[in-house]
């Protein structure tokens, strides 16, 4: 197997979700609009937790890397998307393709443990009230967002490495608007079998075990506020719930439709367009699911903002 050196191609072309030129305009201006509301969305959460001292609390920690991540993880796509549609070129350099494989991974991965890391700390808040701001001290919040870094970085590096190994021939079209993996892997002219491998392995391994591990957090959740005796404590306690929930259904159905659509009747335009939701729409959702349900987000975006929140 040769490695990625001395591969026959220099750069790839992302076919995009379209070929009609008619449709680019309506497309760029779309991606756009949904890039600069996703970036001011999570930043404007990203300040409300850092300037109000009453949201220096383990959940507001953890959704302000959220909104970090969400911002780095649009960005990795949206914006070589954009240029493309502009300069009216479908060109991805192979160093650039590797590049936005690798920081896509990562992105994904350290978004899928930051949610379980919520879940978890929704647990301690609602079962353990007593003991949650003992447990959850800033050292142990600090420790969680450090290892799914780690977790996440050690992923995207070992998944992009051996991508490196793979030889390209002539056929460079990637039916997307960014460089996913799959599509990649599945242009390659040498054994994919290691890659394929790795790629089903670290699916199962991070997918399964953050997705277990939310599930069971919420199933001694439910059974928690099942046992409380007082009508506004369980609406209470299930409020607090409420976003996070939604977050975790709206990123993990996204990503179960298209990678369970695409092991079916497999369609690479219609792969590429349903990845659109857990790639663009989710992380736009986010600090719109959050202010819109969070008094707490809303009283402090009001003082920074100067205005009433909707």
């Amino acid at each position: 197997m040769e490695p990625g050196n001395d591969t026959q191609i220099s750069e790839f072309l992302l076919l995009g979700l379209s070929n009609e030129p008619e449709l680019q305009p309506l497309i760029y201006g779309l991606f756009l609009s949904t890039y600069l509301t996703t970036v001011f969305g999570n930043l404007l959460i990203i300040l409300a937790v850092s300037l109000d001292p009453h949201l220096h609390t383990p959940m507001y920690f953890f959704l302000s890397n959220l909104s970090f991540v969400d911002i780095c993880f649009i960005s990795t796509t949206i914006p070589k998307m954009l240029n493309n549609i502009q300069t009216q070129s479908k060109v991805i350099t192979y160093e650039g393709c590797i590049t936005q494989i690798y920081f896509f991974l990562f992105f994904a991965a350290l978004e899928n443990f930051l949610l379980t890391v919520m879940a978890y700390d929704r647990f301690m808040a609602i079962c353990q009230p007593l003991h949650y701001m003992v447990i959850m001290n800033s050292r142990l919040c600090g420790l969680l967002v450090l290892v799914s870094w780690v977790m996440s970085a050690l992923n995207s590096l070992s998944q992009s490495l051996i991508m490196l190994w793979l030889s390209f021939c002539t056929d460079v079209e990637i039916p997307h608007f960014f460089c996913e993996i799959n599509q990649v892997v599945r242009l390659a002219c040498s054994d994919t079998f290691l890659n394929d491998m790795v790629m089903y392995f670290a699916t199962g391994m991070l997918g399964g075990a953050s997705l277990t591990g939310i599930l069971y957090s919420y199933s001694k959740i439910v059974s928690s506020i099942r046992g409380m005796s007082s009508a506004h404590g369980k609406y209470k306690a299930f409020s607090t719930c409420a976003s996070h929930l939604s977050i975790v259904s709206l990123f993990y159905c996204t990503i179960l439709g298209v990678y369970l659509s695409s092991t079916g009747t497999y369609s690479s335009h219609s792969s590429a367009i349903a990845s659109v939701m857990y790639t663009v729409v989710t992380p736009m959702l986010n600090p719109f699911i959050y202010s819109l349900r969070n008094k707490d987000i809303k009283r402090a975006l009001k003082r920074i903002t100067g205005m009433s929140v909707i």
